[in-house]
């Protein structure tokens, strides 16, 4: 049964690829709500396309309000789920990208385009794994349900909607929203304001979103000359366009922050020193500087679990009514929220800054002997000959929306991890593995 199934995967990608292409093409960001889109059109058509995909291989679906939708297979009391999200974050700067970021351009084994690792690809894919085993006749004597949120990227509202109108909680299962073997073990996200009264100096308007470390920040104003000389004399790289400089840095998602450099934070640094007056800077230049594990704030704080605690500057405005810096912070699973936000508290009112909380997920662990945990990382090795050990992340997927579910894929060992970033892409032969080890995990979670 193995080779039929992943000979019926192979089968299948012609198929898969298009309509993942089809949803790419949908420009999923956050956008203004309407009456029947709480988080914009593009958003509500995404949910929409994907729903009638699924409808058309043979779920049964759901819609909920543009918050959220499932489509489900099969007969039984156990429910697996598996949970994919169809928002994206923003493209950023066009110039930035090959290829437009809403076309799903195909270039030799790359598939490119915003959504296509993050997370439309892996979702899709997914669906694709679970209708091979339908095209197959294999028997669903558990129910398999596809969860489909809109607002991952954001607040949540979407997987919060779902819980709080009763819908029934799958037993298991996986987000295909991460890398291989799998994610057990997730860090609690943190994020807040850090806020101050408005500047007359400045004015700054800097970063699209807290997730993702801005590998841009842009400055015009009369500091333009004093702020070239510094940035040269820190050897921070950065272009200058008349009386615009733009300070370069290297974009990666939040939870690897320590692998990026951040424009915002050295743009600060470069201001403070010519001594531009404002609180925010000025905290992110003494206090934070270039250390994305904000040792200054609460020193060494990791775990064997987890790793590193991990802080960004994920967004920075100044101006006359008010300065305020975005922040994201993932904390190790064996802390709690209140030992690192007792510190921050304090170490930002030194700066007449003061704390504003927007959001915070709890971290999650499932152990290494739990039946899924193991039932998938045998499927990993057989498929891949690889060391299945699950690993933890900084990141935040809809695992946490479950007490007993993992992210697991689709990005394989060794893989760029291009998500949040300009030129997002999947590799098409490593997408199709992937589905046939999905197909595979789910097959054997349904015996």
């Amino acid at each position: 049964m193995k080779n039929k199934i992943k000979e019926k995967v192979q089968s299948l990608q012609g198929e898969m690829i298009s309509s993942i292409v089809d949803c790419v093409k949908i420009p999923s960001v956050i956008s203004d709500a309407t009456e029947n889109c709480p988080f914009g059109e593009n958003i509500d058509k995404a949910l929409r396309y994907t729903l009638s995909l699924c409808e058309s291989l043979d779920f049964k679906i759901v819609y909920k309000d543009g918050y959220y939708g499932y489509a489900e297979i099969g007969e039984g009391e156990e429910l697996i789920g598996i949970l994919g999200h169809l928002d994206v974050v923003p493209e950023g700067e066009l110039e930035s990208w090959e290829f437009p970021p809403y076309e799903g351009i195909i270039d030799g084994d790359k598939l490119c385009g915003r959504g296509t690792q993050d997370d439309k690809g892996p979702t899709i894919g997914a669906i694709y794994a679970v209708k091979a085993l339908m095209d197959l006749g294999i028997d669903f004597n558990k129910r398999v349900r596809f969860i489909f949120g809109t607002d991952e990227e954001n607040l949540w509202r979407c997987i919060n909607k779902y819980s709080e109108n009763g819908e029934e909680i799958p037993n298991y299962g996986f987000t295909p929203d991460s890398k291989f073997p799998m994610i057990n073990a997730e860090k609690g996200l943190l994020q807040v304001f850090l806020n101050a009264p408005g500047n007359n100096d400045i004015e700054l308007e800097l970063g699209n979103a807290f997730n993702s470390v801005p590998d841009k920040a842009i400055y015009k104003g009369k500091y333009v000359d004093e702020l070239e000389k510094e940035l040269s004399k820190l050897n921070f790289e950065y272009t200058r366009d008349d009386e615009k400089i733009c300070v370069l840095g290297k974009g990666v998602h939040s939870a690897v922050s320590d692998s990026g450099i951040n424009a915002i934070s050295r743009l600060a640094i470069a201001l403070n020193n010519i001594e531009v007056k404002s609180n925010a800077i000025k905290f992110i230049a003494e206090v934070i500087g270039q250390d994305a594990n904000a040792n200054n704030i609460i020193k060494n704080c990791q775990d064997e679990v987890s790793g590193k605690l991990t802080f960004n500057i994920g967004k920075l405005n100044i101006n006359k009514e008010k300065e305020s810096i975005g922040v994201d912070v993932r904390i190790p699973v064996t802390y709690k929220k209140e030992d690192f936000v007792e510190k921050l508290v304090a170490m930002a009112s030194k700066y007449n800054l003061t704390c504003e909380e927007y959001d915070f997920l709890k971290s999650i662990y499932v152990p290494e002997d739990n039946f899924l945990v193991q039932t998938l990382r045998k499927v990993f090795e057989s498929e891949t000959g690889l060391d299945g050990t699950p690993h933890s992340s900084g990141g935040a997927t809809y695992a946490r929306a479950l007490d007993n579910c993992v992210a697991f894929g689709s990005v394989f060992p060794g893989k760029p991890k291009t998500e949040h970033q300009a030129n997002e892409y999947i590799s098409i032969q490593d997408l199709t593995k992937a589905v046939e080890i999905y197909a595979l995990a789910v097959y054997e979670l349904l015996k």
